[in-house]
């Protein structure tokens, strides 16, 4: 049974795919063949699925979360065989080879299977032992107060000394010109200002890893990119620009960052790379959370390195606040929680501090989930106006969840992109480059058939990023 006490169905589990090629994957193995020793009780499905080695790979999924583990070696969550497994259970199995309802029976779950669950069981009703509530991942258990400070303390010192360093770069490629970045990178901070001994990204490279090396993060970042903008695009030396500025304002920032208000100054820790836990935020002396029936307007992963990336995002049918779950996962650590679009969950969020905040940590949740409604949106100029708003008190901001309706999208002038347009025509907004010529495109096409429609995505300097679109049941779009 899903968390609505139903059981799913075939595109509640299609949504759970972290991209179409899992999606594909996990089609071909819905069916019997592969499979054995499967079962399923009321909150978990499991089973051993034949692969290319000697041994099958042991499958299972807590339904309740949804949360999987497989002991495959893909970095994808869920993998294809928790997807498979899925479809098998909920009978989508491929046409002519056996899936169907009862392809599942009901059983007691083997040992290896028991072991998992229960200790998921453990850590969901225990979170000082460091898990997350909410199925976050588990944090490390709080160290002496004393030794955590000096820790901090010293940290605080590399980040500043490493921001110093950064700013004497910037100044360095001030004095040189930003045409030496075209061809050089810049000048390389060991070798004085305008001597440009870099060779191409390279010297942003290293700078990028100097920044690493003072436990910063978000400047290595931010460092990585401004090597990525001079080596593309003709506009690039304005667009350099406009990143140098906005990394001077940060790297200000945080040399001054006692001066600065208590909710901008937790911005500047975020964006530079010090992070806040989240076991602190729900049952920390200062944790302050919100209730409301949040839904779930989308779920997109991505790769971050070796880190496996899955943002999910909610808007509280109340409040009306937009909240984001970001988690992380690699290795043999997968990501816990999924969260398909269109689940309406009422429960607590914390939100992590910040002048704007979006980030929050999932909470204790007060009731199963339920189908959730079309979301209400709004039209292209609230949607400009909110991410102004929002770029008032995070400059760093690169975009703002909003909910577009009655749009509908169009093809750009001479065939160049594509545009959300609103209903009445009188205005419009690009889609960000980064999903043209993708599958993403072609579903807002095929969706909305020349007729208006409700998007949620992301809305920013870029253009609009679509996420999900609603035909009424909700798409996650491909990017």
């Amino acid at each position: 049974m899903n968390p609505q006490g139903e059981r799913w169905t075939t595109d509640q589990v299609l949504a759970l795919a972290p991209d179409e090629a899992s999606r594909t994957a996990g089609g071909r193995l819905a069916a019997p063949g592969p499979w054995s020793e499967t079962g399923a009780d009321g909150g978990a499905v499991w089973g051993e699925c034949k692969g290319s080695g000697g041994k099958p790979y042991r499958t299972v999924v807590d339904v309740k979360g949804p949360a999987f583990r497989c002991s495959c070696p893909s970095r994808k969550f869920p993998c294809k065989h928790a997807l498979g497994l899925l479809l098998l259970w909920v009978g989508a199995g491929a046409a002519g080879h056996g899936g169907g309802p009862g392809a599942v029976a009901a059983g007691e779950p083997p040992s290896w299977a028991a072991e998992w669950l229960t200790a998921r069981g453990e850590r969901a009703g225990c979170p000082p032992d460091g898990a997350a509530p909410g199925g976050g991942p588990p944090s490390r258990a709080p160290a002496a107060p004393e030794a955590a400070e000096r820790r901090a303390e010293r940290r605080m010192r590399r980040i500043a000394a490493g921001a110093t360093e950064l700013e004497q770069r910037l100044e360095d490629l001030l004095h040189s010109g930003l045409a030496s970045a075209g061809r050089t990178g810049g000048a390389s901070p060991s070798s004085g200002a305008g001597t440009g001994t870099g060779t191409g990204a390279g010297s942003w490279d290293e700078t990028a890893a100097r920044m690493v090396d003072a436990q910063a993060p978000g400047l290595a970042a931010r460092v990585r990119e401004l090597g990525a903008i001079s080596a593309a695009g003709a506009d690039w030396p304005s667009r350099l620009l406009e990143e140098c500025a906005l990394l001077h304002l940060l790297d200000r920032g945080f040399l001054g960052i006692e001066r600065l208000p208590a909710p901008l100054a937790a911005t500047v820790r975020s964006r530079v790379g010090l992070t806040t836990e989240a076991a602190g935020l729900l049952t920390g002396p200062d944790a302050a959370t919100v209730r409301d029936r949040w839904l779930v307007l989308a779920q997109q992963d991505g790769e971050e390195g070796a880190l496996t990336t899955r943002r999910i995002f909610l808007r509280g049918e109340r409040t009306g606040r937009m909240a984001l779950h970001l988690s992380f996962g690699g290795g043999h650590r997968p990501l816990d929680l999924a969260l398909p679009p269109g689940l309406l969950l009422d429960a607590d969020l914390a939100y992590y501090p910040a002048a704007r905040p979006l980030r929050a940590a999932l909470g204790e949740r007060h009731a199963p989930a339920v189908p959730g409604p079309v979301p209400p949106g709004c039209g292209i100029d609230a949607a400009l106006a909110a991410y102004g708003d929002a770029l008032r008190d995070d400059p760093w901001l690169d975009a703002w969840p909003v909910v577009l309706a009655d749009v509908t999208p169009i093809p750009g002038r001479d065939g160049e992109g594509w545009q959300l347009a609103d209903a009445d025509g009188e205005s419009a907004l690009p889609l960000d480059p980064r999903c043209l010529r993708r599958t993403a495109v072609w579903q807002l096409a095929a969706i909305s058939g020349g007729a208006p429609l409700t998007v949620f995505g992301e809305c920013g300097h870029r253009g609009f990023l679509p996420l999900t679109a609603w035909d009424p049941a909700p798409v996650p779009l491909t990017l």
